[in-house]
């Protein structure tokens, strides 16, 4: 039987100036599902997550979360709704300590207060137990993914949108940080969506993948599918 779609875009098309950056993209994501986009540099993959959580404006198109229209919503409006965000490099704040920054995760939510979040978080990631008193600059490469990461989920999302991840990290740490998203989907149920050009790892751990080219959507299927079609890889995908 297959899940209803938690998040669906529907002909989504955004712009920079004169640039197009999305033409017209359709995808489903069920909930429960771990997805990942792909494709080269800009092929659109950030304007994609950018535009469906609020963060740039669609030209045209219609972004839905489990039936709501929230595609004209701003951004502090769409995370109540259940969108988390983890940009490009993760953005932790280095001066903070490791649960100054995990709080502000929760910031949003009314039960800010309520501690249970946090401890679940530091379960989820026993790294940042260790050093939950330590300022995030002191942190490696991996364990501030993992920072960034946890301090998403301290908005208790029902949907965590991921941008390049493993950027920067050796490839170890990266094949960590994936098999950590993965358990963690299998875990709790969360949605996932990763937007990677890490395309083999990212293909490896999720169920279904998109392939954007030039801000279409160029192929699209099951993960194990587009990891084994010769075309599709040799063509968008660089390996």
């Amino acid at each position: 039987m297959t899940a209803e779609p938690l998040l669906t875009v529907e002909g989504l098309s955004a712009s920079y100036g004169a640039v197009r950056a999305l033409d017209g993209v359709s995808l489903t994501v069920p909930a429960g599902g771990f997805c990942a986009v792909l494709g080269a540099n800009g092929a659109g993959k950030t304007t994609l997550l950018r535009t469906i959580t609020g963060l740039h404006p669609a030209s045209s198109g219609r972004v839905v979360l489990d039936g709501e229209d929230i595609t004209r919503l701003a951004t502090e409006k769409v995370i109540t709704r259940g969108l988390a965000h983890v940009p490009e490099g993760g953005g932790v704040i280095a001066e903070l300590t490791v649960e100054e920054n995990l709080r502000l995760g929760g910031l949003w939510r009314p039960d800010r207060r309520d501690r249970s979040t946090l401890v679940e978080v530091l379960e989820l990631f026993p790294p940042l137990a260790e050093r939950r008193a330590k300022t995030a600059g002191t942190l490696s490469g991996g364990e501030r993914q993992m920072l960034a990461i946890g301090r998403a989920l301290m908005a208790r999302p029902r949907i965590l949108f991921l941008d390049e991840p493993s950027l920067g990290l050796a490839p170890l740490i990266t094949r960590q940080i994936f098999t950590l998203l993965r358990d963690l989907r299998d875990r709790t149920g969360l949605t996932v969506v990763l937007v990677e050009q890490n395309a083999a790892g990212a293909l490896a751990v999720t169920d279904t993948g998109f392939v954007l080219n030039q801000g279409r959507i160029a192929a699209e299927g099951a993960s194990a599918d587009l990891l084994s079609d010769d075309r599709t890889r040799h063509a968008y995908l660089g390996f």
